[in-house]
C-alpha cells in the first residue's frame, strides 16, 4: 500500500476529514470529530509505513499474537490500539479490514445525535 492508497481509502468514508493536529508530520483521520486513524508521514517515506488504528481490546491481543507487524499502539493507549506496519505480512485487503473495524468503532462509540448525523450525509 502506498499513501494515496491509505488517504483515498479512509476520505471515502463518510464523515471522515483529515488533520494535522500535532505537526506537519502526523495525519489524523476523524469520522465526527473522533480519531480513527493517524500515521506519521516519514514512516512512508522510509518505506516501512505504519498507522495507528483503534481496536476492539481482545482482537487487539489476538492480532498482536499472529502477526509480526501489529503491536501495542505507539504513544496511544496500548489496550485500544495497534500501531500496524503495512507491507509487511499485513497486506493491503486485510489492513483495509483494519481500518474499517477502527472507523466502526468510532461510529459506535458517537452519541445517537451523531450517529444520526452521520447517517444523513
Amino acid at each position: 500500500m502506498h499513501i494515496e492508497q491509505y488517504r483515498t481509502y479512509c476520505l471515502q468514508k463518510k464523515g471522515v476529514t483529515e488533520h494535522f493536529p500535532f505537526d506537519n508530520n502526523v495525519l489524523v483521520f476523524k469520522v465526527m470529530n473522533k480519531m480513527f486513524a493517524l500515521s506519521g508521514l516519514d514512516s512512508w517515506e522510509q518505506q516501512e509505513p505504519k498507522v495507528n488504528l483503534k481496536c476492539n481490546p481482545e482482537w487487539a491481543i489476538e492480532l498482536r499474537e499472529e502477526y509480526e507487524s501489529v503491536n501495542p499502539g505507539f504513544h496511544m493507549n496500548k489496550q485500544h490500539w495497534n500501531t500496524v506496519t503495512l507491507n509487511n505480512d499485513v497486506y493491503d485487503d486485510f489492513a483495509f479490514e483494519l481500518i474499517d473495524h477502527s472507523y466502526d468503532l468510532i461510529v459506535k462509540s458517537l452519541t445517537k445525535k451523531l450517529q444520526e448525523e452521520l447517517k444523513s450525509m
